[in-house]
């Protein structure tokens, strides 16, 4: 995937939904497990900046990703009350 497509598919986080992103050509390291996939609950996606990086938060840290390692995201339905 490239920047802009990454940024088109998360453009829709506000803070609202959940976001799973699932990785190629993670692997384990000698410290323990990697998982090769990041969820996010409440995502929402940072506007871009002048560095250009995809960056998610969900209000405590900030995700950066790195478009050309993304295989799929899933973004959760907005939650009716």
């Amino acid at each position: 995937m490239t920047h802009d497509s990454v940024r088109k598919a998360l453009s829709e986080l506000n803070g609202e939904r959940d976001v799973s992103v699932g990785f190629v050509g993670v692997y384990p390291s000698p410290n323990g497990p990697a998982s090769n996939v990041l969820e996010i609950k409440r995502a929402m996606l940072i506007p871009d900046e002048a560095d250009h990086l995809v960056k998610v938060t969900d209000g405590t840290s900030i995700f950066i990703l790195d478009a050309e390692r993304i295989a799929w995201i899933r973004i959760g339905l907005k939650k009716v009350h």
